[in-house]
Parts: structure tokens; C-alpha cells; sequence
């Protein structure tokens, strides 16, 4: 049993170690032929920040947060929630990923330069 069995059907984990876990939404659709890469949504579970690399040689002390993180670009992501630990942390990350899978989350709001394609795609994917 794994601690993503909750997680809504529109997500699939990508990556998963320790201390972080990577999920994206819709593979299938936002795959690079219609919408540039970049623009897959994306989930990110890490202890500490994200900026601290995969293979970097600082691993997370134990008392850094777990931070949840909707990245729709590499610039254009929603405020990181934060939790104290990992077991919250997912549950968050859940919880995040099924109000995006139900049209919960304003994704425009987040962008500063619309992609008025990208929306109608993801409108239509989360039921608005």
C-alpha cells in the first residue's frame, strides 16, 4: 500500500526518494506535441527547499520543513504550503492534487502573461 493511494487518477508520480516526490498531472495530454514541456503541471514534495538539487551532497536536516509546491512553469507556481512532517506533507500534497483535479485552484491567477490555449485545455481537463 502506498501513502499516494489516494492520489486522484489525473496524477501520476513521476519520481519518488526519501525526501522529495515529483507527481504530474495529465502526462498523456501535456506531453510536448500541443503544449511546450514546460507547461506540464507539476507537484513537488521536498524536505527542505527545492532548490537543493538532486545529487547535491547536503542532504535536509532533519528539522528543515516539507514543502509542497504547484509548479504550472518553472516561473509560474502557487505559494509552497509547508508542513512539519512528511505524513502531513502528503496528505497536503493530496489534497492539492484533487482541488486542481477539480477545478478548485485558479491556475490564471498565477500568471502574469496568459496562455489562453493552455487554459482552455486545462479548463476542460478539471471541469470548469
Amino acid at each position: 500500500m502506498s501513502e499516494f493511494d489516494a492520489l486522484p487518477d489525473s496524477w501520476t508520480i513521476w519520481n519518488e526518494s526519501p525526501d522529495q516526490c515529483i507527481l504530474v498531472f495529465r502526462p498523456d495530454v501535456f506531453d510536448s506535441h500541443e503544449f511546450p514541456a514546460p507547461c506540464l503541471p507539476t507537484l513537488y514534495l521536498t524536505h527542505g527547499q527545492r532548490s537543493r538539487r538532486p545529487g547535491s551532497e547536503l542532504d535536509p536536516d532533519p528539522t528543515d520543513p516539507w514543502v509542497v509546491t504547484l509548479f504550472l512553469e518553472p516561473e509560474v507556481n502557487r505559494d509552497a504550503d509547508h508542513y512539519d512532517a512528511r505524513t502531513d506533507a502528503v496528505e497536503g500534497t493530496i489534497g492539492l492534487a484533487e482541488r486542481f483535479a477539480d477545478g478548485e485552484i485558479d491556475y490564471r491567477e498565477l500568471y502574469q502573461v496568459p496562455r489562453e490555449e493552455y487554459f482552455e485545455k486545462l479548463d476542460e481537463l478539471t471541469g470548469e
